[in-house]
């Protein structure tokens, strides 16, 4: 089931959130991402439409909106490769028919996800908190690329 996120969500939403962020980000330090908890908490969640998936009541995904931005979407590591990533991206597409999103470049199993969903590079950039190259992507193959 996928749902609006509660406020009894948020902790869960978090580990996930690091959880998987340390993995498919290996190439920036882990005090970055550990550093960016309470932003998580009180700035970025807050300000985003939040959906998570929820299965056998335990949360295992979710993906977050800020306009027509996809600003996150993980899975939970034990849960990912069961097409839960899929199904959030599905959801967020009836949520918002045309979607952007940033991808890190050295995340490559993202950047393939990504585009098997039907998204182009759209350009490059370099993320200023982290330093890192990142892909902006969009939903629209007819956007400029």
């Amino acid at each position: 089931m996928i749902r609006l996120l509660e406020p009894k969500d948020l902790d869960c939403v978090l580990q996930i959130w690091l959880d998987a962020s340390l993995i498919a980000h290996n190439f920036i330090d882990a005090a970055f991402w550990q550093s960016q908890v309470e932003n998580m908490r009180n700035r970025y969640i807050p300000a985003s439409e939040t959906y998570v998936m929820e299965r056998d009541s335990r949360v295992v995904g979710f993906y977050s909106l800020l306009d027509n931005q996809m600003a996150a979407l993980f899975v939970a590591p034990d849960c990912q490769g069961q097409g839960i990533g899929k199904r959030l991206m599905a959801h967020a597409r009836a949520q918002r028919p045309v979607l952007t999103l940033a991808v890190y470049k050295k995340n490559t199993a993202s950047c393939q996800f990504y585009l098997s969903q039907g998204f182009v590079v759209t350009h490059e950039q370099v993320d200023e908190h982290s330093g890192q190259a990142e892909y902006w992507m969009s939903s629209d193959a007819s956007a400029p690329q």
